[in-house]
């Protein structure tokens, strides 16, 4: 071989292994979520929040350059299996991340499990996989589903409501709310009304409502589901007569288009977007600078799970191939979340504040939700003692 053949050949070799290099330096997330239908709002919102985490560190987490794909489920679990399938398969991706509805997020976990996949959740959390069906590699940066319902059921007791109806969609999240809610307040259920998921009118259950004539009703419908109920609430004269406590219903997804319908309802959660601390104000006034809308809990959530993957690279130096380094340092969770201070439980689900809020006008006059209570401190959900991971 002569001299410049030689070189030829050596430079070839070290723009390969210079690309090589460059391609491992890349991490590879794959983001799904519901962005169509009824429950396309959420879903958008988690993508936004997740973005702006991503464009305000120069698209890189942990100093590493992220590729970010996006599927959307369609609320659909056999659409999400097909996407997540796709991640793994074809996309190669590194982590898996987002997902709206805990329909969804069944029907994924087993092949998530079943390749090892790093998952980093930003909205549902089933109670199987919180206990018998944990997963080491599952980290959920929002709340397991019944921690909301829970919290409104406390606050339900502290309210001192002696009976109150309740309404949720009939699926896995609907049924794990109902558990969580009924865990805590210990007062009469007036009714239990399980309804179709998607469902628009509830003139039917309305009535049925209002002949039980409760101390309070309790409702668990999110998205499109939750905007419609509220305004039919409305109509039929039971807001301000009969106090709504509320999960994932009235929030910043569906405030926008009920606007001053719903002042005066109540809602749970772990986050509000009149939080003060530097990350949670620094993230509202970023977010509704881009956005042009008050951010909801899923979009913090969300915001809040990319603050953890760059948390969690920052720890390995941008390392994601060793994954129990990789995940021990996520369920380390060193770093400022905007929801303040919180731990991950033994499930990989946070132990954290859970608060009750009002839906009124802010300073500047938009309908939006109003800090009124902490009704439970430092809480775990009730299905950790299950997890043996």
């Amino acid at each position: 071989m002569t001299f410049r053949k030689k070189t030829l050949a050596t430079a070839l070799a070290l723009s390969l292994t210079l690309a090589a290099g460059s391609a491992l330096a890349e991490v590879k997330i794959g983001f799904m979520a519901t962005l169509s239908g009824g429950g396309a709002a959420l879903g958008q919102d988690m993508w936004d929040g997740f973005n702006l985490a991503l464009e305000q560190r120069g698209g890189k987490l942990g100093g590493e350059d992220v590729v970010l794909l996006k599927e959307d489920d369609q609320l659909k679990p056999d659409i999400g299996v097909q996407a997540v399938q796709k991640f793994i398969q074809k996309d190669k991706v590194d982590i898996v991340a987002g997902v709206t509805f805990s329909n969804v997020m069944m029907a994924i976990a087993k092949p998530l499990a079943d390749a090892d996949m790093t998952f980093v959740g930003s909205n549902a959390g089933p109670a199987p996989l919180a206990g018998k069906q944990c997963n080491p590699g599952f980290f959920f940066a929002s709340w397991q589903n019944d921690g909301q319902a829970e919290v409104m059921g406390q606050f339900a007791m502290d309210q001192k409501y002696k009976n109150v109806y309740m309404m949720v969609p009939n699926y896995q999240s609907g049924r794990d709310q109902v558990e969580g809610f009924k865990r805590f307040y210990k007062g009469e259920i007036s009714g239990e009304v399980y309804t179709q998921l998607n469902q628009q009118d509830y003139s039917a259950e309305l009535l049925a409502l209002s002949a039980a004539k409760p101390d309070a009703v309790w409702v668990f419908l999110p998205g499109g589901m939750g905007i419609n109920f509220v305004k039919q609430f409305k109509q039929f004269g039971l807001m301000g007569k009969i106090p709504l406590l509320t999960v994932s219903t009235v929030d910043g997804s569906t405030l926008p288009a009920l606007g001053e319908l719903a002042v005066g309802a109540y809602a749970g959660t772990f986050w509000g977007p009149d939080f003060k601390n530097p990350t949670s104000q620094e993230f509202v006034a970023a977010f509704e600078k881009k956005y042009n809308r008050i951010p909801s809990q899923y979009a913090a959530q969300s915001y809040d799970s990319a603050l953890l993957i760059d948390s969690a690279l920052k720890k390995t130096g941008g390392k994601i191939t060793d994954k129990k380094a990789f995940r021990d340092a996520l369920r380390a969770a060193d770093y400022d979340s905007l929801r303040g201070p919180f731990k991950f439980n033994v499930n990989g689900f946070p132990i954290e504040d859970f608060y009750a809020f009002e839906v009124a006008k802010d300073a500047q006059g938009r309908v939006s939700l109003k800090t009124i209570a902490k009704p439970l401190s430092a809480h775990s959900d009730a299905y950790f003692g299950q997890c043996k991971s």
